[in-house]
């Protein structure tokens, strides 16, 4: 199961309903932060995600992205947590995002690393998924990240295995599903292959931070299961967009729609908008074939894997 829960979505500026950005990611367990903006605490809190995260995931430095990170150090640190906890960051972060973690002159109880990755790069890598940096384009030092999972097995044929080749059930349906050919009692040998489909992919999650529309975002977000993305503007304020480095809905749904992503999820929103938010959602769904929202803090969505008739 992985489970993504919307922590912030405003823009730079906070409103009544909107927190600054903040994403919590839960795979099968492994928990993850994206960004840390002012109060994501209190959102950690508020939508029960827990406070079990081993990484923080920093996109850029400006504040509405990393100005929680004092506070969530300090509480997590009160309430006596001794499990590591690393934070990466984008070219240059290293020294102000330590001096995050110091402020005030505060030493965590536990042990906190901060790491700087280039896009391109795998900033966390596990036998059963990677999380990837890509480039992204926003005035300053900035990376995307996206979690790729590897290849599943393919999916074995019970039915196959025993009524059309007679292979009685036990260890061999193991090594088969395994990759490796069994020798019957008869002297024949299965390959793998005859009961065995072809590996079935895993999911890919991609999430932009605030950026310009861009040709990486659209590489590394191939079929997506969802892909986050700034939509801080309106298509009347494009040229706002440009000057400020940031995408509008349509942009967004453009760059889903060229990466055949299955949902887009709309973020960073503006708070000029406060009252007419769902036109960015409209705006998007006419770009886009797929799946394309406007999660609100709190929202909390489940991605499954591809196949719906998972076993």
């Amino acid at each position: 199961m992985i489970r993504v829960t919307f922590l912030g979505t405003s823009g730079a500026v906070p409103t009544v309903a909107r927190a600054p950005s903040a994403l919590y990611l839960n795979r099968e367990g492994d928990e993850f932060l994206f960004d840390c903006g002012e109060g994501t605490q209190r959102q950690m809190m508020r939508f029960g995600t827990g406070f079990g995260f081993s990484h923080l995931f920093v996109t850029h430095l400006h504040g509405d992205h990393v100005l929680g990170i004092p506070g969530l150090i300090q509480s997590l640190s009160f309430n006596d947590r001794e499990a590591p906890l690393a934070i990466h960051g984008p070219p240059g972060s290293k020294r102000h995002l330590t001096e995050l973690v110091h402020a005030a002159g505060h030493d965590p109880s536990f042990p906190v690393t901060v790491h700087e990755v280039r896009p391109g790069a795998v900033a966390l890598d596990r036998e059963e998924y990677e999380i990837r940096t890509f480039e992204t384009d926003h005035r300053t030092s900035s990376v995307g990240y996206a979690l790729v999972e590897a290849d599943r097995k393919g999916r074995f044929d019970r039915e196959k295995a025993e009524r059309e080749l007679d292979i009685p059930p036990g260890p061999a349906y193991g090594k088969l599903h395994d990759g490796q050919p069994v020798e019957l009692d008869d002297g024949r040998v299965i390959e793998p292959e005859q009961v065995v489909g072809p590996p079935r992919p895993g999911r890919r999650i991609v999430y932009t931070g605030d950026t310009r529309p861009v040709d990486a975002t659209v590489e590394v977000a191939e079929g997506a299961d969802l892909l986050v993305h700034d939509a801080t503007f309106l298509d009347e304020d494009a040229e706002r967009a440009r000057q400020t480095a940031h995408s509008t809905a349509v942009e967004a749904a453009r760059i889903a729609d060229r990466a055949g992503a299955k949902r887009l999820a709309l973020t960073h929103v503006s708070s000029r908008y406060a009252g007419r938010a769902r036109n960015l959602e409209r705006e998007a769904r006419e770009a886009f074939d797929g799946e394309a929202f406007l999660p609100d803090d709190g929202d909390e969505i489940e991605v499954p894997y591809p196949e719906t008739d998972e076993e």
